[in-house]
């Protein structure tokens, strides 16, 4: 992040060199505010640029074998061109290669999904993906493929995980389940 601030800044001088370079050339007859107009528009457009850039760079840094299977595109009246061109500024991706099927119930699949946000450090959380039932859980230590048969049949017993529905058509089903 400290990156980005002096690369900011430094697009801010770019921009107020080239306004200085406009004036020179006019022989100082453009106005003097466009010294800092260019400097600020610069600042912004590079930040603005950033924005755009962030998920296209992230995705492209994703060892073989991630998956993204969530984009979040958000729009924010303080960014309001982002309700033009929204900006992806959260995903999820799941570690595909590196799941594992459960060896006393295979529809069980254990995988890692990454959690990317806009300036916010990766944050990585093991889930469990039902695929026979569509659903999932997070992994906990006191998982056991015999609580899952018992809490998902259709007399559920009482246990420590509970189960998210998913869509027959969810990212994360079509990349673990297929």
């Amino acid at each position: 992040m400290i990156w980005e601030l002096i690369a900011t800044i430094f697009a801010g001088v770019g921009g107020a060199g080239i306004a200085l370079l406009i004036r020179k050339l006019s022989k100082q007859m453009t106005p003097k505010w466009l010294v800092p107009a260019f400097a600020g528009m610069a600042m912004l457009g590079f930040q603005i640029q950033g924005e755009y850039d962030w998920y296209d760079h992230q995705t492209s840094l994703l060892p073989d074998g991630v998956v993204v299977v969530k984009a979040v595109e958000e729009e924010a009246p303080w960014r309001p061109w982002s309700y033009v061109f929204p900006q992806t500024m959260r995903f999820i991706a799941a570690d595909v290669a590196n799941s594992a099927k459960n060896k006393i119930d295979p529809s069980l699949v254990l995988v890692d999904l990454y959690f990317f946000e806009r300036r916010s450090l990766a944050k990585r959380v093991p889930q469990i993906i039902d695929c026979v039932n569509e659903a999932r859980t997070d992994f906990t230590q006191s998982f056991s493929a015999s609580t899952h048969n018992s809490a998902t049949s259709s007399n559920p017993v009482d246990s420590s995980t509970s189960w998210f529905p998913l869509e027959s058509n969810d990212p994360l089903i079509t990349a673990l389940c297929s």
